[in-house]
């Protein structure tokens, strides 16, 4: 089916691993800026649809909502283990997440990763017009472009990587690396979060593919491909977080986490359970902000909300069971019967709920191992009530902590500095407070998500 084209320019075309239905309300900032951008130009947004088949590619579902057309496809059972739960998520996150120690090669899985994204070049063949820009998304799809560019595709093709990028020298700790990562040489923009991301791709190219630079900034390899590499930092729907975290006090879920407190102070953590959040070190040091400061006993509460992804990669089954062991002990040993000191849910929320939690934290405690950006550390300080805003402790390794310099910024491995920030953080005046959220949303109001897009989608098209 055609899509109509907006104003004479090309479509949007939309590829990412998963794609956000138009039904599926309980979606981020992000899908609701890719959501926008397609409505805004008229396009197409094509990944996987979640479910399995007896062989990838058998059933196309299509599904379309005014200009906008979503085609998603089926994996097999052998090429979602292969693709998904093997390169993907047991190789190149935690190598992206710089956890060399846990990465889990096999040459099945990576033949695996390139089968899924050869299917998804073939489908999108018949999919793509000769003026449509190509926007393709993260790490489950790296060679992509390369794919299309052997069948003959000639179309502008943008990617982002929504991970940490690290330095060479653990890049090339990737058997075949070069294999993979040189492929972004067939995009004709790859966007990073932060200056740091995009000077370790620079440095991979130069110094392991022998690229060099040209006077314009672009990447040129030596087989003549060149391609940009910018920063391009993601923000957040900050109207909508502001306009939801203002009404949360008509939830009754709100009123009564409130009412639970009795006037405590709130320490609010919110991160999907894996290892890259740092989440064993967030609760030694909350137990060491209650060892070295008994006046606070009874006076704080910390709720970590920790929704469980990935269940089939052993470690994040680990990481759940050493969670739930350390939230049983610290409460073992603190809690009194009028107090529980952690609460620790493994359940997910909408945003509508998670903005008036983080309207009801003193603080919200963001400490990453590593992080691309961390949009939670940005949706805090978007839902604080300006008359008396929290105080955010962000983690120094989050992409975020390039522009939040109103945080309280940590070393998340250095358990006794994090306690000392939320030491800090609960007893801040309300001046400090007020003046440090202020320098925040200036930039939240400035880089939002729509202006992220933006950016990217005008560079892409110059």
């Amino acid at each position: 089916m055609m899509v109509g084209r907006n104003n004479g320019q090309g479509r949007l075309i939309v590829v990412s691993n998963r794609v956000a239905l138009p039904d599926q309300t309980a979606t981020g900032g992000l899908a609701s800026a890719m959501r926008a951008a397609l409505q805004e130009r008229g396009g197409l947004w094509f990944g996987w649809s979640g479910k399995m088949a007896r062989q990838t590619g058998d059933d196309v579902h299509r599904l379309t909502d005014g200009p906008v057309q979503y085609t998603t496809i089926d994996l097999s059972r052998s090429d979602h283990d292969d693709f998904y739960d093997g390169f993907a998520n047991r190789t190149l996150w935690p190598l992206l997440h710089f956890r060399p120690d846990l990465v889990d090669y096999d040459r099945k899985h990576l033949a695996g990763y390139l089968r899924v994204n050869n299917l998804f070049a073939e489908q999108l063949m018949s999919l793509i017009h000769p003026s449509d820009l190509v926007w393709v998304n993260d790490y489950h799809l790296i060679p992509l472009a390369a794919m299309l560019r052997e069948r003959g595709v000639r179309n502008r093709i943008g990617f982002f990587l929504h991970t940490p990028l690290p330095p060479a020298s653990l890049l090339i700790a990737l058997p075949r690396h070069m294999e993979l990562l040189e492929t972004l040489a067939s995009y004709d923009l790859v966007g990073l979060h932060t200056a740091r991301d995009r000077r370790a791709l620079e440095e991979y190219f130069l110094h392991e593919v022998g690229a060099t630079m040209r006077r314009d900034g672009r990447i040129r390899t030596p087989e003549g491909r060149s391609f940009r590499a910018e920063a391009f930092p993601i923000g957040i729907d900050t109207p909508e977080v502001v306009a939801s975290a203002s009404h949360a006090n008509e939830h009754k879920e709100i009123h009564d986490l409130k009412q639970s407190l009795e006037g405590r102070a709130l320490i609010i953590g919110v991160d999907r359970l894996d290892y890259s959040k740092g989440l064993p070190e967030r609760f030694q040091a909350y137990a060491r902000l209650l060892e070295r400061s008994p006046q606070l006993h009874r006076k704080v509460s910390f709720l970590q909300i920790a929704p469980p992804s990935r269940g089939g990669v052993p470690e994040y089954r680990q990481i759940r069971r050493d969670l739930e062991r350390m939230a049983g002990h610290i409460n073992g040993m603190y809690a009194a019967p009028d107090w529980v000191p952690i609460r620790y849910v493994n359940n997910s929320f909408p945003h509508s709920l998670l903005s008036g939690y983080y309207r009801s934290a003193r603080v919200g405690l963001v400490t990453p191992l590593r992080d691309g950006m961390n949009l939670v550390a940005k949706e805090y300080v978007a839902s604080q009530d300006p008359d008396d805003p929290g105080v955010l402790v962000l983690s120094r390794f989050a992409g975020a902590a390039q522009e939040l310099a109103g945080a309280l910024l940590v070393n998340p491995a250095d358990t006794e500095e994090v306690a000392e920030a939320l030491g800090v953080a609960l007893e801040m005046p309300l001046h400090e407070r007020r003046r440090r959220w202020r320098q925040m949303m200036d930039v939240l109001e400035k880089q939002d998500v729509t202006a992220w897009r933006n950016a990217f989608l005008r560079r892409l098209a110059s």
